[in-house]
């Protein structure tokens, strides 16, 4: 039987807490000692976990093993995805590429950023909204910095109507849909107007970078 406490990345077991054979019993600390491996393995060496993200981390990591009762404490709905939000370089893309792998035995999100599915609807058309909108598991990646997208003369808020599609996809098929994005709520509603805000809402679980985190990519 696999053992999903355990993973092992280039020859190294990482523990991620203890296996009673149905349940696995996560350990924090142990969680952070994998992410610090994994992320120097996926990002480079110069990654490393701040100080200052732990809590932050804490918060992402019981949602993402899917601790119901930390969760409650937290507010955080496990029948919502993520919305991450804070400053540009905090780490918000890093750490949804990399929290995926902390639960191997999970289905993955795939990591697309909001731009690449603009330049697909201007090449492919309305097919694209439908592609990344009525199915998948995704995290769309920097939302509200993506250009208006056009096809064949016809404008189109691209990703607007993607969360309008996905949210009906999490009422009718319980598919949940992560977001990162450097706006905040005020401006993605003037980005995508009330009626998407409103989805939103029922989207998503509001995860936010402190304003003062400063740019990691410097």
């Amino acid at each position: 039987m696999m053992n999903p406490s355990k993973i092992i990345e280039a020859g190294v077991e990482y523990s991620l807490g203890k296996f009673d054979g149905h349940t696995v019993y996560y350990e924090f600390p142990k969680i952070l000692i994998y992410l610090d491996a994994k992320g120097k393995i996926l990002f480079g060496r110069n990654f490393k976990i701040f100080d200052n993200d732990r809590e932050l981390l804490f918060r992402l990591c019981n949602y993402i093993i899917r601790d119901e009762k930390m969760c409650q404490k937290m507010n955080l709905d496990l029948n919502k995805g993520l919305l991450i939000s804070g400053p540009v370089g905090c780490g918000k893309t890093s750490l949804m590429k990399l929290l995926k792998y902390v639960v191997p035995h999970q289905k993955a999100y795939e990591v697309i950023p909001c731009r690449n599915i603009v330049f697909s609807f201007n090449h492919i058309g309305f097919k694209a909204i439908e592609d990344f909108g009525e199915s998948g598991y995704f995290c769309f990646d920097d939302l509200g910095v993506e250009p208006l997208g056009r096809f064949f003369g016809q404008d189109c808020n691209v990703l607007g109507e993607i969360l309008l599609s996905r949210h009906d996809l999490l009422l009718s098929k319980k598919i949940r849909t992560h977001v990162t994005t450097n706006l905040s709520a005020t401006e993605l509603e003037e980005r995508y107007g009330q009626r998407v805000r409103s989805r939103m809402k029922h989207l998503f679980n509001l995860v936010t970078f402190s304003k003062n985190t400063f740019d990691k990519r410097v």
